[in-house]
């Protein structure tokens, strides 16, 4: 019997998305929340928001189709005062995941960023799978 392939680079960062993108959907919603009750002319500014909402919608529903075509299921996801930590299950292969918060918060500024259309080249480090990558 074949022992199933541990998961790849690539699979781990698609865990790590789907871990991440969800806090990002939720700062945009808090944020545009806060923006209609305190400006004065908020709409400008909440349709930023709303048009970077739906693109973060589309890649988890583009992150789920991925799981599903790879046999990626994350099983358990717990918060503590320090990380959000992932259980997860790949072709057979079961993996975990611990993302700092001291990891999240600026990964997730710089998301948030690329998906209000920001340029983000200056940060290094940001692997973005090619998948998720708006094409303008």
């Amino acid at each position: 019997m074949a022992t199933p392939a541990q998961i790849t680079d690539d699979e781990r960062t698609l865990v790590k998305y789907h871990v991440i993108l969800p806090l990002v959907l939720t700062a945009f919603e808090r944020d545009a929340a806060i923006m209609r009750e305190t400006l004065k002319t908020p709409e400008p500014y909440v349709e930023s928001i709303e048009l970077a909402m739906n693109i973060v919608t589309h890649d988890i529903t583009e992150i789920k189709r991925l799981f599903r075509s790879r046999g990626i299921k994350v099983y358990e996801l717990t918060r503590d005062p320090d990380a959000v930590h992932a259980k997860f299950q790949c072709r057979g292969y079961h993996g975990q995941m611990s993302l700092r918060w001291a990891f999240i918060a600026p990964e997730a500024a710089i998301l948030m960023r690329k998906y209000l259309g920001l340029d983000i080249s200056q940060y290094d480090n940001v692997v973005i799978p090619e998948s998720l990558r708006i094409k303008r």
